[in-house]
């Protein structure tokens, strides 16, 4: 198994000598089709063009194949979080406040390990949060979030149409 702690360690200052920010780094797929996931963004603009996958791609893709941390052959895939975005930094949750996404928690709170909510905020390393089906104000401590991603609405898309269309792309290699 690949320690993304490692591959994220050997990317990171790739992405940032292009003045890009990691969003996540994952390996999919399991040994039939493993993939490595490498999401990232311009801070300035949430969004990565063509030619930032390109480049983000080509400078990863020759350190992963002189450092050798994934064993097995795989594919790389860099990409855009897109508008439906995966939440995977504690900002994350501050950033995107007002809007809607759907939570998976380790450990469940008030019974509940998954639901859709408002973001409301943070305070300290809490993730405040309203259940949508319930009304419910939630304080959730970051670590106990197992995954979260926006939710498609007509809000989100709305606060985002003035950003480019190109902020979407994806390269994907084999390696």
């Amino acid at each position: 198994m690949a320690d993304i702690a490692v591959i994220t360690g050997l990317i990171e200052p790739h992405a940032q000598a292009l003045g890009l920010s990691l969003v996540r780094v994952a390996m999919f797929g399991g040994t039939s089709d493993p993939t490595l996931q490498v999401m990232a963004e311009r801070p300035d603009t949430r969004q990565l063009t063509i030619e930032d996958c390109a480049e983000l791609s080509r400078r990863i893709s020759d350190t992963l194949d002189e450092t050798d941390p994934i064993e097995e052959a795989y594919r790389l895939e860099v990409s855009s979080p897109g508008i439906d975005r995966p939440l995977t930094r504690l900002s994350d949750f501050a950033d995107w406040a007002g809007f809607e996404a759907r939570l998976s928690l380790i450990e469940a709170v008030n019974n509940r390990k998954r639901f859709d909510a408002r973001l409301d905020g943070l305070e300290d390393d809490l993730v405040v949060v309203t259940m949508l089906k319930w009304g419910e104000t939630l304080r959730i401590e970051f670590a106990n979030i197992a995954s979260a991603k926006l939710l498609l609405t007509d809000a989100l898309i709305k606060a985002t149409a003035p950003l480019s269309s190109e902020g979407a792309d994806t390269i994907s290699l084999e390696s």
